[in-house]
């Protein structure tokens, strides 16, 4: 039953939130910031069971029409569905009582676009939104809630409400120093999208799924997943040169040939059950690199 269950919330596909995670963690560490580890614990539950929740509505949406891709009954699937909505929801309440609005208002969101990703009249995974949907709820805004939650407060934004009025006080450098972290998991997975749909845009067509390589071209499509790559490592040389990184960050620079080399390959060709991998792998290469070089930056700064 437990290998049917993980099979059901495809659990090897979770690892895009999770080296987010991780990064976000290692930076925080660089920083020399106190880690709550409640709420970080907390946080990580809570995302990582809603990730496996939106993958069993999507498995359970398409198996309407093919009952038999469920490992077991439609009623065990849905009651599953349930009860890790409703436990990653008490976490995700309980984090935003123990922090502020701010949490609750971005939980809300991450609940909303995690279920409507796959679910209602027009799912945002049909649509050429999917990547970007994809790549900024899963880099961006889970690399925001992890410094939110562990680095001081009114570092972001300070927030003041009463019956009269609301005050609102945004730090433009705290925001800034996130976007250029988070860039790499929110490009490297966006890719991994960008690339699904490119290898499936001909079949998608029959059933009505227009995602963005439909609206630009299979040829723009892998030009643009290559530019994502380098997007990437150009990010990393801003941030050591605005000090954000520390300078041993720059050896991420010698996975760029093998991320190339998996370029070169999907470029070539974009087959589902033989290219598609090559997103997997330079999103590994890319994140346990990087995630590990801001690690070790943490060490280095420490000694």
């Amino acid at each position: 039953m437990i290998k049917n269950f993980l099979k059901f919330v495809e659990i090897r596909t979770k690892i895009t939130c999770l080296f987010t995670f991780l990064m976000s963690l290692a930076f925080i560490f660089y920083t020399k910031q106190e880690i709550n580890i409640k709420l970080t614990l907390i946080f990580f539950v809570s995302m990582f069971v809603f990730d496996l929740t939106t993958t069993a509505i999507n498995n359970y949406i398409d198996s309407k029409d093919y009952p038999e891709m469920l490992p077991f009954s439609r009623q065990f699937a849905l009651t599953s569905i349930i009860i890790m909505f409703v436990f990653s929801m008490c976490l995700g309440l309980y984090l935003a009582y123990s922090t502020d609005i701010i949490v609750l208002a971005l939980g809300v969101l991450c609940f909303l676009c995690g279920v409507f990703y796959t679910y209602g009249p027009i799912p945002i995974s049909r649509t050429p939104l999917g990547e970007l949907f994809s790549g900024v709820f899963q880099g961006t805004i889970i690399t925001f809630l992890m410094l939110y939650i562990n680095l001081p407060k009114n570092t972001f934004l300070t927030l003041t409400f009463n019956l009269s009025e609301i005050n609102l006080s945004i730090k433009i450098v705290p925001f800034i120093i996130t976007i250029l972290l988070s860039l790499v998991p929110t490009l490297t997975i966006a890719n991994i999208m960008l690339a699904n749909n490119t290898c499936d845009v001909d079949s998608d067509i029959c059933v009505k799924r227009y995602t963005l390589p439909y609206y630009i071209g299979t040829n723009k499509a892998v030009k643009l997943f290559a530019l994502f790559y380098y997007i990437c490592y150009v990010d990393v040389l801003i941030m050591i040169f605005l000090r954000i990184l520390h300078p041993i960050c720059l050896l991420i620079l010698i996975t760029l040939p093998m991320v190339q080399k998996n370029i070169n390959i999907f470029s070539k060709q974009q087959k589902k059950s033989v290219t598609f991998i090559t997103s997997i792998k330079n999103y590994l290469i890319i994140m346990i690199s990087y995630s590990l070089l801001i690690f070790i930056s943490g060490i280095l700064v420490r000694l």
